[in-house]
């Protein structure tokens, strides 16, 4: 799943601008075997009121466009799972 990896962080990378624009950034923590990339959201992403927002309308739409083998985008922060 290198390559897989390699083209979700490209994805990432075009909206990472954004995020650290806000105060924040993202990570890639990695790739389930059922295709579903679990992402951190750090810095002011990780406690904003509109992370639920962003991880739809920017992160997972991006990725998802981008990289069409990945059926679902989730953040995990403080060990847990956000949608």
């Amino acid at each position: 799943m290198s390559e897989l990896n390699e083209k979700i962080e490209l994805a990432i990378a075009k909206i990472r601008p954004y995020l650290e624009a806000d105060g924040g950034n993202i990570e890639l923590v990695g790739v389930t075997p059922d295709f579903v990339a679990e992402v951190r959201l750090l810095g002011a992403c990780s406690s904003c009121s509109m992370s639920a927002m962003t991880m739809r309308a920017g992160v997972e739409e991006t990725i998802r466009k981008e990289v069409p083998e990945i059926r679902a985008v989730v953040a995990i922060n403080d060990h847990s799972v956000e949608v």
